[in-house]
């Protein structure tokens, strides 16, 4: 089976799902291929910033989004001794319509983005359908193949390729783009425990203890935890079972050890290994990467989702009118990077700050906690919370919806 586009996506992540509904609307011709037959899978990060909420406003779906189960999230705060902490980032001191994170399932953004996407003429997302290599035509990149859950190939043909695959990009690989990597010595494992009426619905505190930090995040039904420690420890976790990894989670949070009984055994926690890279180059002719596809992001900070947002936002911007006249070119599709990059660069240089000088020295047992100078400073100007509120929340160069593709609210 073959096909013809103008546009094909790999990938129906948020960055996919969101520059394929924006070219969507610029009337261009765009298929999304994901390889899984819904959404639905835990542990993929589900913070929906201010920038990007407001984002959904200019396209009209902030009333459809309002209507999601979600939480919100005011504040970042350290405990600092019994009953006290002292605020990283108040969300709340932002100048924005929406000044928190919305907490909500990712499948729920993706379902929402997805229907609007169907809305428009020229959209088609094929499910269960994974881009197995690219298509090649002398240096060109010129569509993908694929396989569908049931074993039949095919290939569709397309001015330009949009490779949204994530960290382990079939399509960066195939094009042979190379990354600068960055050193990484943590991993974070994440799992669900129940949550009870005590708990503080909108402050996300991460917790500090020997060479572990554990951060629970508030959402509607539970905590979703990640767990972090030093890199290469999982087969230790595993041996030690979850009696070991039960009575860990006491240790560093003895309010959580009346519910870890929650946790049946070791497959509830789930490992990620923690990467952090850049692509030196973002393009092929043909082909252009976004997202994690282009730069693999820490979890720090949660804001791998919000960059790329973004990404999609000014890939779409600029590429939206080159693919209706049909002269997308090599110099077109460096302009996706030559815009995103230096909002890639800084946030990148901030997590890999966060790194060396709070969860290395804390995982490496040279530090018990955040460093007192930064404490006493936020305790003194709790106005500087504002800061990590804004990097955190807004991010580094946000992008608006281009006019094209904005649209009045709906509610339906």
């Amino acid at each position: 089976m073959s096909g013809q586009g103008t546009c094909v996506i790999i990938g129906g992540g948020p960055a996919g799902m969101v520059s394929g509904l924006l070219l969507a609307r610029a009337g261009v011709e765009v298929t999304v291929l994901e390889k899984h037959g819904d959404f639905l899978r835990d542990f993929r990060g589900d913070t929906v910033h201010p920038s990007t909420l407001r984002l959904l406003d200019e396209l009209g779906l902030g009333d459809r989004f309002a209507k999601l189960p979600q939480n919100r999230i005011h504040e970042i705060a350290f405990p600092v001794g019994e009953n006290r902490r002292v605020v990283f980032g108040d969300l709340r001191r932002l100048k924005v319509r929406h000044p928190y994170i919305a907490m909500v399932p990712q499948w729920d953004l993706l379902t929402l983005l997805a229907d609007a996407a169907s809305e428009e003429p020229g959209f088609t997302l094929r499910m269960r359908t994974e881009a197995t290599d690219l298509i090649r035509e002398a240096d060109r990149v010129a569509g993908v193949r694929y396989r569908t859950e049931d074993g039949r190939t095919g290939e569709i043909r397309a001015d330009l390729t949009i490779a949204c695959d994530g960290r382990s990009s079939m399509a960066r690989r195939r094009a042979g783009l190379r990354a600068k990597e960055f050193p990484v010595s943590f991993d974070v494992w994440w799992f669900r425990l129940p949550r009870t009426p005590e708990d503080e619905p909108a402050t996300l505190a991460p917790m500090l203890r020997g060479n572990r930090i554990m951060i629970a995040i508030p959402r509607e039904t539970h905590l979703q935890i990640g767990y972090l420690a030093r890199k290469g420890l999982d087969p230790e976790l595993r041996a030690a079972g979850i009696a070991g990894f039960r009575h860990e989670i006491a240790r560093i949070n003895p309010a959580l050890a009346d519910r870890t009984a929650a946790l049946e055994s070791m497959d509830d926690v789930k490992h990620l290994d923690v990467r952090m890279d850049r692509l030196r180059r973002w393009h092929r002719d043909g082909l252009v990467c976004i997202g994690d596809a282009a730069h693999a992001m820490s979890p720090l900070g949660g804001v791998g989702i919000n960059l790329a947002v973004q990404d999609a936002v000014a890939a779409a911007t600029l590429l939206a009118e080159p693919l209706r006249r049909g002269t997308v070119t090599p110099a077109v599709l460096a302009g996706v990077r030559a815009r995103r990059l230096l909002p890639t660069f800084l946030v990148q240089t901030l997590q890999r700050l966060m790194h060396r000088v709070l969860a290395v020295p804390v995982i490496e047992g040279r530090r018990k906690g955040p460093p007192r100078a930064l404490l006493v400073l936020l305790r003194v100007f709790p106005q500087l919370s504002y800061v990590p509120a804004y990097l955190i929340g807004v991010g580094l160069r946000p992008e608006h919806a281009p006019p094209f593709a904005r649209r009045p609210a709906r509610t339906g």
